[in-house]
């Protein structure tokens, strides 16, 4: 599982290094401040090399994406119009247990990572197919899918979003409302 010269964090600690050996289930670890350290295992995660990302993606500005990350655009609050006869906006539910049948083995990051990539994509297709409001159902939980919708929401010039109707969805929606340019 584990090769000599891998990059690897333990999971429970703020340690990470590269492998230096592999002895049965015993992993000798050289940790970034220079130290040599023996985990089992089951203690380490491999760790991307995040320089071949940076090539995939091409090039991106560190500084900007820092200041995305610490200033997040303040939630707006758009108040909802309804005419007789409306059609309800599309409801999109990012719980993981409605995107995938089995999702037992995927990590946390995994999850997150295809919850977000779903938001965006039905984020696309609204622009695209001059939706003008639709709204994300992503539970209460701790937060982080929140917040991540939150951060994905924001990177939008004509997007502005808000909590869901509560009485409707308690504290686990988001409404997404889309300015169309009419030209």
């Amino acid at each position: 599982m584990f090769n000599k010269g891998d990059k690897v964090s333990v999971l429970d600690e703020a340690i990470n290094g590269i492998v230096l050996s592999v002895q049965n289930d015993e992993v000798n670890v050289e940790t970034e401040d220079g130290f040599t350290m023996k985990f089992s295992t089951k203690e380490l995660i491999k760790v991307n090399d995040t320089s071949d990302l940076n090539i995939k993606n091409g090039s991106f500005n560190l500084n900007q994406i820092k200041f995305e990350k610490e200033i997040p655009k303040p939630r707006s609050f758009v108040k909802e119009k309804k005419a007789k006869g409306e059609i309800p906006p599309p409801e999109f539910d990012l719980h993981i247990e409605k995107l995938v049948s089995n999702f037992r083995a995927m990590s946390n990051y995994d999850i997150l990572t295809l919850q977000s990539e779903t938001a965006k994509r039905h984020i696309e297709f609204a622009i695209r197919n001059r939706i003008p409001k639709i709204v994300f159902i992503h539970g209460v939980g701790e937060g982080i899918l929140k917040s991540e919708l939150d951060f994905l929401l924001g990177r939008y010039d004509n997007i502005a979003f808000q909590d869901g109707n509560y009485q409707k969805y308690g504290l686990g929606a988001t409404e997404v409302y889309i300015r169309q340019n009419i030209k």
